[in-house]
């Protein structure tokens, strides 16, 4: 076990919103002795994103150390759904649906847990198995009071909408997790601070021990909102090297200190440097590139990122078309812009595409011209043999066929 005291130091401060009840006391714990930690994950999706890596970075600088850690699959609690801050809540996952989240998740998580230092474990292995006596003891540990004091269910009563008893349920089996586990600190972003403080609650109530509560702060995607698969601004730990690079190059000014302190390992002491010149009037552009080049690098290669890089600067800022486009059959006639784009990209949501069009983002293009017409109603029909090329964005390029 590491018990360099700057080490720790580091690991306690970079990346992180808050250290509860005292960064201090579990500073001098670390010191001590070996904890034990854990992150548990839900995967109401299929992939994993740039927001998931804040916390599995975070995860693997404890195991790093030296510590016992623990990545929770939450196969239980994702059958719940842990409340969304909107004004419903969360749809209940099938078992299908489940099992085709948990399909190839350690692969993209592999991207950045070693997984040689790291326990997996399941809570369904235990909430599974609880008796209706064992849940009505774990929810007299606690208080409707108590439940309701998280933030989205007041924003709900204001709002006079439903809170669904099961939501309520949702913090105390996640902080049953730590009851079982017997663990002294959770780890976790901001938006499950709430959860992992019932955690803390039910360790005392339970074991009479005490545990810490380390939270992550949360990133935003290109548009400036809480990176989420839902609102399709996200950055996938799988996505291919050109379409990382320009989603980066997308993120706004003000994030770039943001993604370099909680998504790379560059030394504090840079990225300090960084923000000092960018606040003296230097141009983001070359640390934004610096941003997307080390990202890219991360989870692809160097010349991965290299080619990534040349392409961006060639097809957006060069504003010429890709030597090779994936050419896609999609026939003569008439169809909408919508029912185009569904050909192209069969893996969006609808919601997401029209959105796309809405905002002007699809360019439609005949032989041989840099620049084309841009829809922006989703479901006006167009003559397809009129065009060649369709641009998505200002990276996603389609040779219709």
């Amino acid at each position: 076990m590491n018990n360099n005291q700057a080490q720790i130091q580091a690991v306690l401060s970079r990346g992180v919103a808050e250290v509860l009840p005292s960064r201090e006391a579990l500073s001098q714990l670390m010191t001590e002795r070996q904890i034990r930690v854990y992150l548990g994950i839900d995967p109401t999706g299929a992939l994993l994103t740039l927001g998931h890596s804040v916390v599995l970075r975070k995860l693997q600088q404890f195991a790093d150390l030296g510590h016992e850690v623990i990545l929770l699959i939450g196969n239980g609690t994702v059958r719940i759904g842990d409340p969304t801050g909107k004004d419903e809540a969360r749809p209940m996952l099938t078992d299908e649906e489940i099992r085709a989240n948990f399909q190839n998740w350690q692969e993209q998580a592999n991207k950045v847990l070693d997984f040689s230092k790291i326990t997996i474990r399941y809570n369904g292995d235990w909430l599974d198995k609880l008796t209706y006596t064992d849940i009505v003891q774990l929810m007299a540990k606690t208080t409707v009071q108590q439940l309701m004091e998280r933030d989205m269910f007041q924003e709900r009563l204001k709002k006079a909408q439903p809170i669904h008893a099961h939501e309520l349920i949702y913090p105390l089996l996640q902080g049953y997790d730590s009851v079982v586990m017997d663990v002294d600190l959770e780890i976790g972003g901001t938006d499950q601070t709430f959860n992992m403080m019932m955690g803390r609650h039910l360790q005392k109530a339970y074991n009479n021990k005490e545990k810490w509560v380390l939270a992550t702060p949360l990133i935003n995607g290109a548009d400036g909102r809480k990176m989420s698969k839902s609102l399709g601004n996200f950055i996938a730990l799988t996505e291919e090297p050109n379409n990382m690079y320009g989603k980066l190059m997308s993120v706004a000014d003000s994030e770039i200190i943001t993604y370099f302190t909680v998504l790379t390992d560059v030394a504090s002491e840079e990225i300090e440097a960084m923000a000092n010149l960018m606040r003296e009037g230097h141009n983001p552009l070359e640390f934004k590139k610096q941003l997307a080049l080390n990202i890219t690098t991360m989870y692809h290669s160097v010349e991965a990122a290299q080619a990534a890089q040349e392409h961006f600067e060639r097809t957006v800022q060069g504003n010429e078309l890709p030597a090779e486009l994936p050419v896609v059959t999609v026939g003569a006639g008439k169809m909408t812009v919508l029912e185009l784009l569904e050909k192209l990209m069969p893996e969006e949501s609808k919601n997401n595409l029209r959105r796309l069009t809405e905002q002007g983002a699809v360019e439609l293009l005949q032989q041989g011209k840099t620049s084309g017409s841009r829809p922006t109603d989703p479901f006006e029909e167009i003559e397809i043999q009129q065009f060649e090329v369709v641009r998505v964005g200002k990276r996603r390029y389609f040779q219709l066929a």
